[in-house]
């Protein structure tokens, strides 16, 4: 237990990383505040209309990378469970980061690291899904109700997979801890897109 406590601790400072805010500070000096820029939110869209979509490519595998580091340094520190507790973490990380008065983005890229780090499988699902919400004008205009469709597809593929122990490609065996995981990121996910909302209406 203290051992995947502690790659929780890990894999939350990970995802703490300011990808976002390092990227905007060197583009222009210091001279903006990826907090103030756009949408204010410190992820890789905010960071291309701001400062271009190199960089905001250079910050959507950052924060990917998160979330894969996060799953190693937590199977290194505590094994299959440490990798799914460090992998979460990260996601709560990026989207409560301590060092930002817990104002960070939202989370969706990290969680991509996390699926490529502890479950594998699902992988071409996940492509699937996003490829279909992208398919549908609909549902790109409605980014929390696809957002949900894809959590629910995740923590429903998570529990499958767990239940009937199917195999997971290089990921730790499936247990009781991925669909855990899967929902505790979701969780955090959908929490800060409807914090990102009511910020926009408030600030409207």
């Amino acid at each position: 237990m203290w051992r995947s406590l502690a790659a929780a601790a890990i894999g939350y400072l990970a995802g703490t990383f300011p990808s976002a805010e390092l990227a905007v500070g060197a583009a222009t000096h210091g001279e903006l505040d990826v907090h103030e820029a756009g949408t204010g939110n410190p992820g890789a869209l905010n960071t291309s209309l701001a400062i271009g979509k190199t960089w905001g490519a250079a910050v959507l595998v950052a924060d990917v990378g998160k979330g894969v580091l996060a799953a190693r340094i937590g199977h290194a520190v505590a094994g299959d469970d440490g990798a799914h507790a460090a992998a979460a973490a990260a996601v709560i990380g990026h989207c409560y980061p301590v060092w930002y008065g817990f104002r960070g983005g939202k989370g969706v890229a990290t969680s991509v690291g996390q699926v490529l780090g502890t479950f594998p499988a699902y992988v071409p699902i996940d492509i699937a899904v996003a490829g279909t919400v992208a398919a549908v004008p609909s549902w790109t205009r409605r980014t929390f109700a696809a957002t949900v469709a894809a959590s629910v597809a995740w923590v429903g593929s998570s529990l499958l997979w767990w239940r009937k122990g199917w195999p997971n490609l290089w990921g730790p065996p499936p247990s009781a801890a991925l669909p855990i995981a899967a929902a505790v990121s979701s969780t955090a996910i959908l929490i800060r897109f409807l914090q990102e909302g009511v910020e926009e209406v408030s600030a409207g």
